[in-house]
C-alpha cells in the first residue's frame, strides 16, 4: 500500500513537473495605477490555486478542532456519568459540648488597700 502512495505522488509530481515546462509563458497582468506584471502562468496558478485552498483548509482545521474539543467534553461527561458514586451518608450533627460559664478569678488585694 505504501509503495502505491509512493507511485501516486510521483506520478502526480511528474506531472506538474511536465505542466510546468510547457507552459512556462509570461503573462501581463495589469494591476492599479497602470501597473503591468509579468508572471511566469505556473506561479500564477499556484498562487491563485493557494489563494483559494488556506483559507478553507484553515476553516476546516478550526471546525476540526472545535469538533475535537466538544466530542471530548462529552467523553468526560459521560465518564463521569458511569462512575460509580459512593452512597451517600447521613448527616448526623455533632453534639455540641456544654457550654462552660466563665469563671471570675478573684485578684489578689494587696494588704492596708480598702474597698
Amino acid at each position: 500500500m505504501q509503495f502505491l502512495k509512493i507511485l501516486f505522488w510521483c506520478l502526480l509530481a511528474f506531472i506538474a513537473a511536465v505542466f510546468t515546462i510547457s507552459n512556462w509563458n509570461a503573462v501581463q497582468i495589469q494591476l492599479w495605477g497602470g501597473l503591468i506584471a509579468d508572471v511566469n502562468l505556473p506561479l500564477l496558478l499556484f498562487v491563485t490555486f493557494l489563494i483559494g485552498f488556506v483559507p478553507t483548509m484553515l476553516y476546516n482545521h478550526a471546525i476540526r478542532w472545535r469538533l475535537r474539543q466538544r466530542l471530548s467534553t462529552c467523553e468526560r461527561e459521560l465518564l463521569d456519568l458511569r462512575t460509580p458514586r459512593p452512597e451517600p451518608v447521613a448527616f448526623v450533627p455533632a453534639e455540641t459540648p456544654a457550654t462552660i460559664a466563665p469563671t471570675v478569678v478573684p485578684t489578689a488585694t494587696p494588704p492596708g488597700s480598702l474597698l
